[in-house]
């Protein structure tokens, strides 16, 4: 996994090719890069990222973000319930309680 400027890339080996091959995870634009050693790798990655940039910025359109760091989750009422009463009990809000029990299982 490489990070660059707040966006992430996720590598593969093509064992045919020689070669490293990787995609910016997490938003919909595609974004490759490839490189035989690993510098070159992540100067492709880097150069991708930045292009990416640049084109947005001669478009006039804001860049997607990788993760904003924001999802939404369906749960059982009765969860829901029961995670805010949790969160009361322990003065926490409900936000720092799931995301310490995510915290957990990552």
């Amino acid at each position: 996994m490489l990070k660059y400027k707040n966006y992430i890339g996720i590598v593969e080996y093509d064992e045919v090719g020689k070669v490293f091959t990787g995609e910016v995870a997490g938003i919909r634009s595609v974004i490759t890069f490839h490189g035989r050693t690993p510098e070159e790798l992540e100067q492709s990655f880097r150069d991708s990222i930045d292009l990416y940039l640049e084109m947005c910025a001669e478009d006039g359109v804001s860049p997607e973000k990788s993760y904003s760091g924001r999802f939404n989750v369906r749960i059982p009422p009765q969860l829901h319930r029961e995670i805010a009463r949790k969160a009361v009990i322990e003065g926490k809000s409900m936000n720092d309680l799931v995301e310490e029990a995510l915290q957990k299982i990552v």
